[in-house]
């Protein structure tokens, strides 16, 4: 059984009162309810932006674009049809804007050392970053998928789709501790990976 309460869609199970659904929220907001919108963006917005400065490495255009990405959200949640995840399709059209930012303004490609510190930026034209780029992702597929079990799960939640390592310590039922570790020898085993090819 169904409720509404504040506009938001409120769903009873027992004597409990769940909070409403990405995808609940997500069609609310299609339908004008601008307090679910709201309340999409506050549990959405932290990881929009990670993924952002991942993507960019500059904190204040992660905060600009992050912007963008909800604007097109908010022009676009009617577009949502629930077939997979609500953050599944937000990731899309985030990484999308990123992609269409660097098509705007140009591509850097940036090189780190072995501790992960950018040692410089090259500007390079898209055409060839094209090319590079799917090489590289063809291979950082490859070698995601030969990372033992844990450290591919916290690699992926947490530089893939951009939880934190608290809320990826709560979802794996693992300490923040361990989480901070796998990524780690992850990132240090993807490496060693990658320079094999």
């Amino acid at each position: 059984m169904a409720y509404i309460t504040n506009t938001l869609t409120m769903t009873v199970t027992g004597e409990r009162i769940q909070p409403a659904s990405d995808v609940e929220l997500a069609r609310a907001a299609a339908a004008g309810d601008s307090s679910a919108f709201e309340k999409l963006y506050e549990q959405h917005h932290r990881r929009v932006y990670s993924l952002c400065l991942r993507m960019l490495g500059n904190g204040t255009h992660a905060e600009d674009l992050t912007q963008e990405v909800f604007l097109q959200v908010y022009k676009k949640i009617g577009s949502f049809r629930g077939d997979s995840a609500f953050t599944t399709w937000l990731h899309r059209l985030t990484v999308n804007q990123v992609l269409m930012h660097f098509r705007r303004r140009g591509v850097k490609l940036e090189h780190t050392s072995e501790e992960g510190d950018f040692t410089n930026v090259v500007e390079t034209p898209l055409q060839s970053t094209r090319r590079i780029s799917m090489i590289d992702k063809l291979a950082l597929e490859k070698a995601i998928s030969e990372l033992p079990n844990g450290y591919r799960t916290v690699f992926v939640l947490h530089d893939v789709e951009g939880y934190e390592h608290e809320e990826i310590s709560n979802r794996l039922d693992i300490s923040i501790g361990t989480s901070k570790s796998q990524l780690h020898k992850a990132r240090m085993r993807l490496r060693q990976l990658l320079n094999k090819t």
